[in-house]
């Protein structure tokens, strides 16, 4: 245990000095200088402060009140020759602990002190068991989190199996979509969520009829009706979860295909109402889509999904969203090869 003693006087130095060698489990660090002392306290942690009153430049309750700032638990013991009753209160108030009166009672020294590091050292227990605890609960949370978003990928390519899209597309387009967040100037951790809800865009496609979804042909006016139920149906699927990214994932998957001009469904918002992240997974989305082979249809190539990109600006898509989606273009096709599709044979009836 470390046990600071600060007084001007050396003599009395000296004596306190010799009382704590006579403390179990203690060493003693010693200053005639207050503001030394101080600086020594604020880059080492002592676990007892022993105080004189009377010093020049910094009086000991001046020490103590700036000691308190940053060690507001850790016990002090003032020693002191002035029976003044308002420089006790005052002293009381700025975070002294106790009081010892000159000249000095090794006895009650001892006792007080040992009292003190008792005390101090009982705290230190109850912070380790905190320590322990508060590492114990984060990792508990980082298992949930963790197994959560194992549970929301597990679910995005349960839809994925459903349609004729593969699981690398919700891999590439959440990166797609963490990229233009990032560019955006979203936080760290704003991107983190986005890469984790993003894959859940399309699970309302669970609730699409296979012959609508699986369809090889161009959908009649009817079917993409029936088609575009998905986006509800995804939101009725996630939102009622108390899980805040399960949350998100609900509102991406009820706003990714709304449209920045208003012709986009299911509610036809338009401009900033709609959601941030279900303007930034449009983006995504839809390049990996285009420039993704299926069996309906052959890939477009980069540029031709980009000039449509650029194309769709302030009708189908957010000026801001696509910016940002072409600001790191190299990072988008090192996405784009990192997580390609196994080579698909298109069928001759395609997706017009």
């Amino acid at each position: 245990m470390k046990v600071v003693i600060v007084d001007d006087t050396k003599l009395n130095l000296t004596l306190l000095e010799h009382q704590v060698r006579k403390l179990p489990d203690c060493e003693s660090i010693c200053f005639t200088d207050p503001v030394a002392a101080l600086d020594w306290c604020l880059a080492n942690e002592p676990d007892l402060m022993v105080v004189d009153f009377n010093m020049p430049v910094m009086d000991g309750i001046e020490l103590t009140k700036r000691f308190r700032a940053r060690y507001p638990n850790i016990p002090v013991l003032m020693v002191t020759a002035n029976h003044d009753t308002k420089v006790r209160h005052d002293a009381l108030e700025f975070g002294v602990n106790d009081f010892l009166n000159k000249p000095l009672d090794n006895t009650e020294f001892k006792a007080r002190s040992k009292n003190m590091l008792d005390l101090r050292l009982h705290q230190k227990h109850l912070e380790e068991k905190v320590r322990a605890r508060t590492l114990d609960l984060q990792n508990a949370m980082e298992r949930i989190v963790e197994q959560e978003r194992e549970t929301i990928f597990c679910l995005a390519r349960a839809a994925e199996y459903r349609d004729p899209e593969t699981g690398a597309h919700i891999i590439r387009m959440a990166h797609y979509s963490k990229i233009i967040a990032r560019n955006l100037g979203l936080s760290v951790e704003q991107q983190d969520l986005l890469l984790q809800a993003a894959p859940m865009h399309d699970i309302g496609k669970v609730g699409t009829p296979d012959m609508i979804l699986l369809k090889p042909g161009k959908l009649t006016v009817e079917e993409f009706a029936n088609m575009k139920k998905h986006a509800e149906i995804g939101y009725e699927v996630l939102k009622a979860s108390s899980s805040h990214l399960l949350q998100v994932a609900a509102e991406i998957a009820y706003t990714h295909h709304e449209k920045f001009d208003g012709s986009g469904y299911p509610r036809g918002l338009k401009g900033t109402e709609i959601p941030l992240f279900g303007r930034i997974v449009a983006v995504a989305d839809v390049f990996d889509a285009l420039t993704s082979e299926r069996p309906y249809k052959k890939a477009w190539s980069v540029e031709q999904a980009s000039q449509l990109l650029r194309e769709g600006v302030g009708a189908h898509f957010d000026p801001e969203c696509v910016e940002a989606f072409f600001s790191n273009f190299d990072e988008v096709l090192e996405i784009k090869q990192k997580f390609a599709d196994e080579e698909i044979v298109p069928e001759e009836n395609t997706l017009e």
